[in-house]
């Protein structure tokens, strides 16, 4: 599938409430939302498709009040965001029952025990990531996983750079400590 490309005509046509305008928004940013909800509940796929229903649900709400300030992905951004953290107090409650949809990537190379620590070192990874405190998470997951610029996470979340470049401090701290029972071991295919 290509991209689609999203320009100010889209954007304009969502606000007027073109809904093929809006088809494009959604099949444009759809996998990106979703995946950002899916690492941020450590792989919760029911939570993710319900913030990504949540997300375009508010964006055909709101879309008239962007204001072409910042790009459109950024304001995305601070949508997925604030569902996110919104959404997280309210799944406290609920306790997770077994596996809560480990993922696994698919390496073809190296050896069966190769790929097996790297699922493990994967696996430890992204429980400490989902150990820690939502924004911290958040944060985390812009700046890896979607490769938010300082200045674009410091916008999608409504906080200075320095908050930024401070709760990745304190998240890198949080992997260095917890995952340092890992330093020296081997490296996914090796």
């Amino acid at each position: 599938m290509t991209k689609q490309i999203i320009d100010d005509r889209t954007i304009e046509a969502c606000r007027r409430g073109d809904s093929d305008a809006f088809r494009l928004l959604f099949e444009a940013h759809k996998d990106r939302v979703y995946s950002i909800a899916l690492c941020f509940f450590d792989g919760d796929e029911a939570a993710a498709k319900d913030i990504t229903q949540d997300v375009f649900l508010k964006l055909m709400r709101t879309i008239s009040q962007f204001e072409n300030r910042s790009h459109f992905s950024t304001w995305l951004h601070r949508l997925v965001t604030n569902a996110c953290l919104d959404r997280k107090p309210a799944l406290r409650r609920f306790l997770p029952f077994g596996d809560s949809g480990e993922r696994h990537l698919r390496d073809s190379h190296g050896s069966h025990e190769a790929q097996f620590i790297q699922r493990e070192i994967e696996a430890s990874v992204r429980k400490v990531i989902a150990a820690m405190r939502p924004k911290l998470r958040i944060t985390i997951l812009l700046r890896y996983f979607e490769d938010l610029s300082y200045d674009e996470i410091a916008e999608a979340m409504g906080c200075s750079k320095g908050t930024v470049a401070s709760r990745l401090n304190r998240a890198h701290a949080i992997l260095a400590r917890k995952l340092s029972h890992l330093r020296g071991a081997p490296a996914g295919g090796e």
